[in-house]
């Protein structure tokens, strides 16, 4: 059904689409006044334009709607999933909408793929105990996976470059898990998501540091909504394994996410409060550039995605350990690079007290 070869020209067209879409979105967006201000909250310096997502969202699905053979059932209920969070960043990042209203969006477009395109989580086939079925909680188990990963990826999007290039390592390499992995008849999800890699690929050149326009909420909350929503249509019936590689492939994001969380209860704060202590933020306060450190959360993210790469190819005690060693090395970087503070750092204060207490043995 999918000739390689147009497949690829297809990308071609996705990612030239959103190069010469770019500009014309970008003064579009000075037009309208859509320009983020340096504040006490931001890392810029200068007036940037955002809405740069729109780039990203037309050159998508023009390539998918007209260059790519997926039946319009298929297509559609991600289509206007789709419209309705590009219509909430487009607000937000024009007139501002509060955290709640933003939730709401997210919201109201999961419902759309999980009644008009059937894009949910049914069941988990767990080892040593077997399938278990969510039944009526399938509803909110699959809207709180496309909450957590729209939000996880517009988190991050706090540097020039760093969720546009985030996103496409990940989304690369759900296309080579979904391509090598998945039956044939699923095979238009990797399609798709190499398309989607193409578009953002056209956009990154303009968004790279020093950046010329921002994704803006437009463009990250519209990619952490096609990531959440492409991961899902290969976990319908899914293992645990399956469950796992997607986690661990937006592994920065999430870990982003969880950890801004966990700072705020701990300081009993909102966990919608606003800071600095993002992973950006802490690896700049060690001395890295604007552009290093981009470059360095490129490199982590590569990382995680060449784990994620190792599950398919690993036996259960395989996974079991890469999920481990993960965990321990996740969580040393993390107390690390002060991303839950200094008086919070449980795993560095007992390999201290390890390590004295080795000393004084020697």
């Amino acid at each position: 059904m999918y000739n390689m070869f147009h497949v690829l020209l297809t990308c071609i067209a996705a990612a030239l689409a959103s190069i010469i879409l770019t500009p014309f979105i970008r003064k579009f967006a000075i037009a309208i006044g859509a320009v983020d201000l340096p504040n006490e909250r931001r890392v810029n310096k200068r007036a940037v334009p955002s809405l740069g997502g729109i780039a990203v969202f037309i050159s998508f699905f023009l390539s998918t709607f007209f260059l790519l053979p997926i039946p319009n059932q298929d297509i559609m209920p991600i289509f206007l999933g789709a419209c309705i969070i590009l219509i909430t960043g487009i607000v937000d990042d024009t007139k501002g909408l509060s955290p709640k209203l933003k939730v709401l969006g997210i919201l109201i477009a999961g419902l759309i793929v999980y009644y008009g395109g059937d894009i949910q989580l049914n069941m988990i086939n767990l080892p040593f105990i077997g399938e278990l079925y969510f039944g009526s909680f399938s509803l909110p188990v699959t809207l709180f996976w496309i909450l957590a990963i729209t939000n996880a990826v517009n988190l991050i999007d706090g540097l020039d470059g760093l969720a546009s290039g985030v996103s496409m390592i990940a989304l690369t390499t759900m296309g080579i898990i979904g391509y090598f992995f998945l039956t044939v008849d699923t095979m238009a999800v990797p399609i798709m998501i190499f398309v989607l890699v193409g578009s953002i690929a056209g956009f990154l050149p303009y968004n790279f540091n020093p950046a010329r326009i921002f994704l803006g909420d437009t463009g990250a909350l519209f990619l952490g909504f096609m990531i959440s929503v492409m991961s899902l249509q290969g976990l319908k019936n899914a293992t645990l394994i399956t469950l796992i590689i997607p986690i661990v492939i937006l592994g920065i994001p999430i870990t982003d996410t969880i950890y801004a969380m966990i700072r705020r209860v701990l300081n009993k704060q909102s966990i919608a409060t606003a800071d600095k202590l993002h992973i950006h933020h802490r690896l700049m306060s060690l001395g890295f550039t604007h552009k290093q450190t981009v470059v360095a959360i490129y490199c982590l993210a590569a990382i995680f995605s060449l784990i994620a790469l190792l599950y398919p190819l690993s036996t259960l005690w395989g996974w079991l350990f890469l999920t481990i060693g993960l965990g321990f090395g996740l969580e040393l970087f993390v107390e690390l690079i002060g991303l839950t503070g200094k008086t919070n750092q449980p795993l560095l204060k007992y390999i201290r007290k390890f390590a004295r207490a080795w000393n004084r043995k020697e």
